[in-house]
């Protein structure tokens, strides 16, 4: 046989709501019925204390006692007095305690059950005794002559019963009870409320449950490298996991704060305060490229937004490398079929009996070839420098452009320290030299000019080229990604160029170059770590 489970958490608290409630009324309803009957007794005693010194300062009580059948003019005026007055009895009787009045005739001229001594020396006084109607509150006071110096000639003694008392209190019990009873049947209603509306939240889970849940999702969080962000309806970060901090630049203190106050890139910031979903848009913050997904959701009445991010700046160096990759293919294709073509002219020549020319003509080839080749291994030590303009001065011939490496470069090998990778490099100089041969294509010079050089501490990237320049005001623009002078979508390589300047601690700056066109500098540092 299956065991049943444990309970929901609504379940065991709503057992332990209803069983509090229960307890509080019980014993409210409990210290109210104590309470009501110390006010009963209180209150019959205060009763019978103004009944008795009453009748004790009556006149014709006084002027009875001086009589010798004092029972004639009292029992009835103490028969009167039961109803008038609210008491169970109103005895009056002789110094010695024999009875003149009582409410059953045949108990007069009895002794009367009771103490006596407190008032027969002028005190009142108040006891609970057992008398012939049984328990009772009684008061007992004296009733003195004011003809004869104030003596003691009579005594009083008025009370209510015990079950009276009781009859009262019961009735003041049974309206506690009922409104006990209301007031459980009323808490357990609003407790069975409140518990039906967290079961709906807690999907009727129980606490162990809801516990493992929460590791569950905390681990889930801190172990997801991507980033994730919920946002509330007020657009400030209701949760973020450690990925999300890391790739916009967080801090601890994120959660809480409104989008707008986080200081993030304006786009950016604009897409996570979109009302309308993102897909897969790429956005930069101050060191990293992100691929950014929103999706509104709403829950409980409640909405916000998911915010997934994605760590694209590897993704996107990888892309750069193979672009450039690429290009060397293309380069190498198009020199092989243009020295297939020299081949074949130096072959026509042979054949024509024209070896001289044939001589000359490809010696020249080789030289022009040469020259370029032993520039740029002579002046660049570092490997993938060096592959990296061959490769694109290639690229450069095939549209017309002349990519030239001007005098005073100096690379030497060993000179960039580790924390300079060579992908770094290869998105540096690579993009800057694809929008210098872009720009200078068509112009009457078609130059592009490349300065590598060692100056105090830094690595200095400098790429000019004979286009039409860069509008001034545009200046701060141009590093932003989508910015293009061409066809939209582009736009992303001088952005990844700062980006990867500023990742090492470097500056990139925009001027006008001697050929007409823009200049870029890039200063990366390279005095710390230096190889030997």
């Amino acid at each position: 046989m299956r065991l049943p489970g444990p309970r929901s958490l609504a379940g065991q608290l709503f057992a332990m709501q209803v069983v509090l409630v229960a307890a509080i009324v019980a014993g409210c309803a409990l210290f109210s019925y104590l309470a009501d009957r110390r006010q009963a007794e209180e209150t019959a005693r205060r009763q019978a204390v103004a009944t008795a010194t009453s009748v004790a300062a009556s006149p014709s009580v006084i002027e009875a006692a001086r009589t010798k059948d004092p029972t004639a003019a009292l029992q009835p005026y103490a028969q009167t007095l039961l109803s008038t007055t609210g008491v169970d009895f109103v005895v009056v009787m002789a110094p010695d305690g024999t009875r003149w009045t009582h409410p059953v005739p045949g108990e007069i001229g009895r002794t009367y059950l009771g103490d006596t001594a407190p008032a027969l020396h002028g005190e009142t006084f108040t006891e609970t005794h057992m008398g012939v109607l049984g328990p009772s509150v009684r008061v007992v006071t004296p009733v003195r002559d004011p003809d004869d110096h104030g003596r003691i000639t009579a005594l009083v003694s008025a009370g209510i019963t015990i079950d009276r008392i009781s009859e009262q209190v019961r009735k003041q019990l049974v309206a506690l009870a009922g409104m006990a009873g209301g007031a459980l049947a009323l808490g357990g209603l609003g407790t069975y409320v409140i518990n039906a509306r967290l079961r709906r939240h807690t999907h009727g889970m129980n606490a162990a449950e809801l516990s493992r849940m929460h590791d569950y999702h905390q681990a889930t969080l801190h172990a997801v490298r991507e980033g994730l962000l919920m946002l509330d309806g007020r657009r400030r970060i209701a949760l973020i996991n450690d990925g999300g901090r890391e790739l916009l630049g967080l801090h601890e203190d994120a959660v809480g704060r409104p989008v707008a106050e986080l200081g993030l890139p304006a786009a950016l910031a604009g897409a996570l305060l979109a009302s309308e979903p993102r897909v897969d848009e790429v956005h930069m913050t101050a060191d990293r490229i992100v691929v950014l997904n929103t999706r509104p959701v709403s829950s409980g009445g409640q909405r916000g937004t998911v915010v997934t991010l994605r760590d694209h700046t590897e993704l996107q160096a990888l892309s750069g490398e193979l672009d450039s990759e690429r290009g060397f293919t293309q380069a190498l294709r198009a020199q092989a079929h243009e020295a297939a073509n020299r081949l074949h002219t130096v072959v026509s020549l042979i054949e024509l009996d024209r070896v001289q020319d044939a001589v000359e003509f490809a010696t020249a080839e080789l030289e022009l070839a040469q020259a370029l080749t032993d520039q740029v291994v002579t002046a660049v030590g570092e490997p993938v420098l060096a592959a990296l303009l061959l490769g694109k001065a290639a690229q450069a011939n095939e549209h017309g452009v002349a990519l030239v490496l001007t005098e005073g470069s100096a690379i030497g090998d060993g000179l960039l320290p580790d924390s300079l990778p060579a992908r770094d490099l290869v998105t540096v100089l690579g993009n800057l030299l694809d929008n210098a041969v872009d720009a200078a294509q068509g112009s009457a010079a078609a130059e592009v000019a490349v300065t590598l050089t060692a100056e105090d501490g830094d690595l200095v990237v400098r790429v000019a080229d004979s286009g039409p320049g860069i509008d001034p005001a545009a200046a701060e623009a141009v590093f932003e990604r989508g910015w293009s002078t061409k066809s939209p979508g582009r736009g992303l390589g001088l952005a990844l160029v700062r980006l990867a300047a500023a990742r090492h601690g470097g500056t990139i700056e925009l001027d006008r170059s001697p050929y007409g066109g823009a200049e870029f500098t890039v200063r990366l540092p390279i005095e710390q770590g230096v190889r030997a």
